[in-house]
């Protein structure tokens, strides 16, 4: 029995392995089969995504009004050891789906119609910036006719595309965004119907979420033995705090940015006040380099208005995030990655050349995590090798005094 396991075993070594080159080469150099089967699975399973990506997100506006409006409830069912708390999950459920409609309810009847008269407005006023452009560029180059043609001539060509751009492709959107019927209403509708049953199983995940997680670790404790399961268990717990933290807490602290730059704008009566303050709380979701992403081309837009208030909106957004830097954001984000702030720059380098500005945002959690499981790793190497860990232990004025090795033995054969 156990020469026919072992050929059983180095059989399915084998096939796994051809089966890994054949992929491989297909992936660089052939028809990219499993990418388009993933693709199409990934579009088939597109609503389950939204749905998940829904509840994980609202899970701890759930837990909220469980705990704090039905304590007495969620306390007996999980001494009774049930998965979940009948009437109250549902109840929290319904106020949870209730705020979220009130914040789209407000989004879509008093922002949405701001916004859009805004863009119509800077179209509208495009060509009279241009001549303002123009303007300025004649003026600062009119010691250098040479040089002040050539870049004419650029900004004539730049005008043109940016002009096609705008009638094309921006105004249609920002058109069909306000409901009005366009050529791409077949992909909004389709958007819409995913996005329903999105919703539709983010309530089902929410509502049984305890039963999914146990099943989840039903899972681990089969495949895993006893102490591989329990660092799995770890491993994922430090993965979620990351991700739960820096995910809800940025795009919170974003939101929260978003309404007050609106208000303050309104207040100072900024123009394109909806305009700026979406481009600020957007960008903002974007860590260390999202402030200037934000500000620069809002800056523009309200210097091409008037100058002297691009000059109060600098301050004003200088002001802005410093609140957002020294109360609302350590106050909301606290320190949930624990990356140095050289690899925060380099995650967000990273992941917006793959992934555009979703790699920009997700590129620091995912770099977070592995910075912590190689710091974790390297850590436990040094104990094994009666090392301190602490980083100073190493520096040139207090060098390590690592014990010497064993007789025989190779000094780094461990790491």
């Amino acid at each position: 029995m156990r020469g026919k396991s072992g050929y059983v075993k180095a059989g399915v070594t084998v096939f796994c392995t051809v089966a890994a080159i054949l992929l491989f080469y297909d992936t660089l150099f052939g028809g990219k089969v499993l990418q388009k089967i993933g693709g199409h699975l990934l579009h088939a399973l597109l609503p389950v995504v939204y749905g998940a990506s829904m509840a994980y997100l609202l899970a701890p506006m759930v837990n909220f009004f469980e705990d704090n409006l039905f304590f007495g409830t969620v306390k007996q069912a999980r001494q009774r050891g049930s998965f979940a708390s009948g009437g109250a999950r549902a109840l929290s459920l319904l106020m949870t789906w209730a705020v979220i409609g009130a914040l789209a309810y407000l989004l879509a009847s008093v922002l949405l119609p701001e916004l859009y008269r805004s863009v119509v407005q800077l179209i509208g006023n495009v060509e009279a910036y241009y001549n303002t452009i123009s303007g300025w560029v004649e003026h600062l180059l009119e010691t250098n006719p040479t040089l002040e043609e050539w870049v004419a001539a650029r900004m004539d060509i730049y005008f043109e595309s940016a002009k096609s751009w705008i009638t094309s492709k921006l105004l249609p959107q920002a058109t069909m965004l306000m409901g009005v019927v366009s050529g791409s209403v077949v992909g909004l509708v389709a958007f819409c119907s995913n996005l329903l049953v999105g919703v539709i199983t983010s309530v089902y995940f929410m509502a049984t979420k305890e039963r999914c997680a146990a099943h989840a670790r039903k899972v681990v404790w089969g495949l895993f033995s006893r102490e591989n399961a329990l660092w799995v268990f770890r491993g994922v717990h430090k993965v979620d705090r990351i991700f739960s933290g820096f995910v809800r807490g940025k795009l919170l602290d974003s939101f929260i940015m978003g309404i007050i730059c609106f208000v303050g704008c309104s207040v100072l009566d900024f123009p394109y006040t909806p305009l700026v303050s979406v481009i600020v709380g957007v960008t903002n979701v974007i860590p260390f380099f999202g402030p200037f992403l934000g500000a620069i081309p809002s800056t523009f837009l309200i210097l091409l208005a008037s100058p002297r208030k691009a000059l109060y909106f600098v301050l004003f957004i200088l002001a802005l995030q410093q609140l957002d830097g020294n109360i609302i954001g350590p106050k909301i984000l606290g320190d949930k990655t624990g990356l140095p702030s050289l690899w925060v720059i380099i995650a967000v380098l990273v992941g917006g050349s793959f992934f555009g500005l979703a790699g920009m945002f997700f590129g620091v959690p995912v770099c977070a995590c592995l910075y912590s499981a190689i710091t974790f790793f390297l850590e436990v190497r040094l104990e094994k090798k009666n090392l301190p860990r602490e980083t100073e232990a190493y520096t040139a004025d207090q060098p390590a005094s690592p014990p010497p090795p064993e007789s025989g033995a190779d000094p780094g054969e461990n790491f």
